[in-house]
């Protein structure tokens, strides 16, 4: 299959950017957490083997980043006053559901690691990862600072998971030896919604679960 073929195919549109992200993501992880060669906390080391997390988020936005530019021309997007609207009041509660666990934990004032239930919901420490305070630039702080929250959290992923999720696989459920992309977007089924609420959850992290779980009901009701 030549690029041409390849930029054409409006299923590998919907679909690669988010396995891209996810591969990315993932691969570096594995690589760079299996590496300790390289890849440690120590003072003598420079930033990016120190904290491999402030270049794999980068990359992988990036990237991800390029799909959507290459694939560009078969997204449909179609805005509306009450939509917009309805989504900007979704996303903020979606925001408030996964912080919540996090927060939970600390107002409880808990320590170590929850188990039972606690565990279930998620309601853990989440120290490590992402974090722009390591940097001692206030220039590079506020770079990394926007390129995680705004670029990557709020307008990448956002696009790539919508395109997988809604766009493609919620067609595909209903009609997966015919054509799919006939199927009218946002078409109701409990098929469609069980199908992929289900895979919304196990992409996520055990910790996360629970908040992807409701995530996922309330992206389906849009």
């Amino acid at each position: 299959m030549n690029l041409a073929k390849i930029r054409d195919d409006r299923t590998l549109a919907h679909v690669m950017p988010l396995v891209v992200f996810m591969m990315v993501g993932g691969g570096l992880d594995l690589l760079t957490g299996s590496v300790d060669s390289i890849f440690r906390d120590h003072e003598f080391l420079p930033w990016w083997r120190r904290y491999p997390d402030q270049w794999i988020y980068p990359l992988q936005t990036a990237m991800a980043a390029a799909c959507l530019v290459f694939w560009w021309r078969h997204y449909d997007l179609r805005w509306s006053g009450w939509k917009v609207a309805a989504g900007a009041v979704m996303g903020a509660i979606g925001i408030g559901i996964w912080l919540l666990p996090t927060q939970t934990y600390e107002w409880w004032g808990l320590s170590g690691q929850p188990e039972g239930w606690k565990k279930w919901l998620g309601i853990l420490p989440r120290r490590d990862g992402f974090d722009p305070g390591v940097f001692e630039s206030a220039a590079a702080w506020w770079t990394a600072t926007i390129l995680r929250l705004l670029v990557r959290a709020v307008i990448v992923v956002s696009l790539v998971e919508e395109l997988l999720w809604r766009g493609f696989l919620m067609r595909f459920v209903l009609n997966p030896d015919g054509d799919y992309w006939k199927v009218p977007f946002g078409t109701p089924s409990w098929k469609s919604y069980l199908v992929v609420t289900a895979l919304v959850v196990l992409v996520h992290s055990r910790a996360d679960w629970a908040a992807a779980f409701v995530w996922g009901t309330l992206v389906y009701a849009l």
